[in-house]
């Protein structure tokens, strides 16, 4: 296991220096799901939800979300990103959500990626929470990962 970089010698919190790394080309693919009931299914694919179109507003979202990430996440590096791409596609559980995350930087864009589809989820369940408050935001996981020098990963 290697060490944990996000703490000092001393176990004092730490944002990890990335200045001596190479710029390389990052890429993060995570997904993620929002299950729900029949009726909520049903209402999604009426396209008549009172807050608008559910679908687009989450992709939206989840790109805004990738966007924000050092915000949320106490010890990311804001990154310049060159490329967020969030997909939803209705399932017969409810709605699959996949994000890609890309820069040409010091550091991965994995958490990116991860936040992408977290407020993706989020936003899904805000807007049909009214149909139905027991969905699950579900296995939320990075896929695939590219780029620095630990390389190529992939699930």
């Amino acid at each position: 296991m290697s060490e944990l970089t996000h703490f000092d010698k001393d176990g004092r919190v730490n944002m990890v220096d990335v200045g001596g790394k190479s710029v390389t080309e990052r890429l993060a693919i995570a997904r993620g799901s929002v299950h729900m009931s029949e009726d909520a299914l049903a209402h999604l694919k009426s396209g008549e939800n009172k807050k608008g179109d559910v679908l687009t507003i989450a992709e939206l979202a989840g790109i805004m979300g990738a966007k924000k990430t050092s915000e949320l996440i106490p010890l990311c590096h804001p990154l310049p990103l060159t490329s967020v791409k969030v997909e939803l596609t209705i399932s017969d559980k409810g709605v699959d959500i996949t994000a890609r995350a890309k820069t040409k930087g010091q550091t991965g864009v994995e958490m990116e990626a991860l936040t992408a589809v977290a407020t993706a989820c989020l936003t899904v369940y805000d807007m049909l929470k009214a149909v139905d408050k027991a969905m699950v935001i579900w296995n939320i996981e990075l896929l695939e990962k590219s780029g620095g020098k630990s390389g190529h990963w992939k699930k």
